[in-house]
């Protein structure tokens, strides 16, 4: 049974992926700083017929990532997928962003994932199978936007990490993925700091009118990793923009996603 640990799934993507990989015979460690959230995760799952225990786990707290990672050791003794899932988002214009939401966004979004890959690679090391490590970044992190700097900039160094322990641990047989999903329907939007009130409906308003749901994006995540690829972008609209990015003049690039995004910039007066 393949051992798998995944963070912030207690709710959303996490939770869906943990359903899914459950489904296919993983035994799941329901990682989550929601206690609530992860107890009712493990138990969709063991009522499924599958097998989930839960430890709570802040990864903003070195303490906290030790722990979990001595629970794993003294139960399972290896670890054979990480999934660095649990995120926060954040948005507003360079002026209404706090230097407070700049430091808490990056310790969750990338601090927190490098915290629980440091604590866990020992324990992968001793996987016997096929190792994974699955970042979840975002469209954000390959494509920006305005009004979401700390955003886009946290998950552009996920995807910057992610190609680097890619490079880094392929000689020992552990593959890093990361993937770059746009909006569905989750609950990230809950978390959302921003101290520029109009960002809360423009966020609310894409998760809702997204009509692709977590557990769309947990299979073709799924499918990604067993098919071995580094970066999964989950939207067929993302894929698209992001070879703009890449074959388009950057000049041409830029202009068209100004003309784009236009409606969400604020004009000082």
């Amino acid at each position: 049974m393949k051992k798998v640990l995944i963070t912030g799934a207690g709710s959303g993507l996490g939770r869906a992926l943990a359903e899914s990989y459950a489904k296919i015979g993983c035994e799941i460690c329901v990682a989550d700083v929601n206690k609530d959230g992860g107890d009712e995760t493990v138990d969709l799952i063991n009522q499924a017929g599958g097998s989930a225990f839960f430890m709570e786990c802040d990864i903003t707290k070195q303490w906290d990532v030790d722990k979990l990672a001595i629970g794993l050791a003294e139960r399972w003794g290896s670890l054979d997928m990480l999934i660095n899932n649990a995120g926060v988002a954040t948005a507003g214009q360079l002026e209404s962003e706090s230097m407070e939401q700049w430091q808490w966004v990056l310790d969750v979004n990338l601090l927190g994932h490098v915290r629980m890959t440091k604590g866990m690679l020992p324990l992968l090391r001793k996987s016997n199978t096929d190792k994974d490590i699955i970042n979840i970044a975002s469209q954000a992190g390959i494509t920006a936007s305005p009004s979401m700097g700390s955003y886009c900039v946290s998950k552009a160094a996920m995807v910057s990490l992610s190609e680097t322990y890619h490079l880094e641990l392929a000689h020992e047989n552990i593959h890093v993925s990361v993937v770059c999903p746009a909006f569905f329907e989750t609950n990230l939007n809950a978390s959302l700091r921003t101290g520029d009130k109009d960002m809360v409906a423009v966020v609310d308003k894409m998760v809702k009118n997204s009509g692709v749901s977590a557990d769309v994006i947990a299979q073709k995540i799924a499918d990604g990793v067993s098919a071995r690829k580094f970066m999964i972008i989950t939207h067929k609209d993302g894929r698209k923009i992001h070879r703009f990015k890449r074959f388009l003049p950057i000049e041409r690039y830029l202009s068209m996603v100004k003309k784009r995004t236009a409606k969400y910039i604020k004009v000082p007066n």
